[in-house]
C-alpha cells in the first residue's frame, strides 16, 4: 500500500508540475515557472523515496523489471534536469521534462510492480554505478533532444519570419545552441564512465570485458555518434541546425537501443526490462 500511495504521489505532482509549465508556456507568467519547479522538485523527492524504498527490498538497485527500471529513469531523468536547471538555469526545459516524466511514471504503474526473481550480481557497486551513470548521461542526451527540437522550431519561424506561437517564448538561436551542446558534453562524460563501469563489471562476471551482447554493439554505435558530433562541433565543422539534427537523431538512436536490444533480441541486458 505504501509503494501505491507512493506512486500515485508521484504521478499527481508531476502531472501538476506539467499543468504549471504548460501555463507558463502560455502566459509567461515567472510565477507558474517557479510553481512548476517547485512541484517537479516536490515529485523528485517523492520518487527519491519510492526509489529508495525499492531498494531497501530488493537489497539492490531496483532495476530487476521494466517497471522499476522505467521509474528509475524518469527518477534520474528529473534528477539531471533540476541539476542542470539551478548549474545552468535552463528554463525551457522544464516544458519537456515534466511531461516525459509524467508519461513514464504512468507507464510504470501500468506494469507489475513486484519483479518475478531477484537477479543475482545486482547487488555489485559496479551495476550501481554503471546503471545510474547511464541512465544519467542519457538524460542529459534527452536534454540535449529538447534543445534541438526547440532550435529547429525557432529557426524555422525566423527563416520563415512567421511570429508564431513559439517565436517569443523560446530562447535565442545562440542559447539554445549553448543548452544542446553543454548537455551533450555532459552526457557524452556520463555515458563513457558508465560504460567503463558496464565493461569492469562484465571482467569480473563473465571474465571479459566484451561478451558480444547486443546492447553492448549499440551502446557502442551511440558513443562513436556522439563521439563524431563533439569532434565536429570541437573543429568548428558543426554547430547550430546541424548539431540539433544530430542531438535528435542520436536520442533516436538511444531509443532504438533500449526498445530493440532490451525487447526484441536476447541478451545480458533482458533482466532490465522483463514484466
Amino acid at each position: 500500500m505504501f509503494t501505491d500511495l507512493l506512486i500515485i504521489s508521484c504521478i499527481l505532482l508531476y502531472g501538476a508540475s506539467t499543468a504549471a509549465y504548460c501555463v507558463f508556456l502560455f502566459q509567461q507568467k515567472k510565477e507558474m515557472h517557479d510553481m512548476g519547479v517547485f512541484l517537479l522538485a516536490g515529485a523528485f523527492i517523492v520518487h527519491a523515496m519510492l526509489v529508495g524504498t525499492a531498494f531497501w527490498r530488493a537489497g539492490s538497485i531496483p532495476v530487476h523489471n521494466l517497471h522499476q527500471t522505467l521509474s528509475m529513469a524518469g527518477w534520474i531523468f528529473t534528477g539531471v534536469y533540476l541539476v542542470f536547471h539551478y548549474r545552468y538555469r535552463f528554463r525551457v526545459l522544464g516544458i519537456f521534462t515534466a511531461p516525459a516524466a509524467t508519461a513514464v511514471m504512468v507507464i510504470s504503474s501500468r506494469l507489475p510492480v513486484e519483479p518475478a526473481h531477484l537477479q543475482e550480481g545486482f547487488s555489485s557497486f559496479w551495476v550501481l554505478f554503471h546503471v545510474v551513470v547511464i541512465l544519467m548521461g542519457e538524460a542529459a542526451f534527452g536534454l540535449a533532444c529538447a534543445a534541438g527540437i526547440l532550435y529547429l522550431v525557432q529557426e524555422n519561424a525566423l527563416k520563415t519570419k512567421r511570429r508564431g506561437f513559439f517565436y517569443n517564448r523560446l530562447p535565442s538561436l545562440e542559447l539554445l545552441d549553448n543548452i544542446g551542446y553543454t548537455c551533450i558534453i555532459n552526457g557524452f562524460v556520463l555515458l563513457t564512465a558508465g560504460l567503463i563501469g558496464g565493461f569492469v563489471y562484465a571482467r569480473a562476471i563473465w571474465g571479459e570485458f566484451w561478451s558480444g551482447d547486443p546492447k553492448e554493439f549499440w551502446s557502442a554505435v551511440a558513443w562513436f555518434f556522439y563521439a563524431a558530433l563533439l569532434h565536429d562541433r570541437l573543429n568548428a565543422r558543426s554547430g547550430g541546425r546541424k548539431s540539433a539534427i544530430m542531438a535528435v537523431i542520436g536520442f533516436a538512436v538511444l531509443l532504438c537501443t533500449f526498445v530493440v536490444a532490451n525487447f526484441f533480441i536476447s541478451g545480458h541486458h533482458q533482466p532490465f526490462t522483463q514484466w
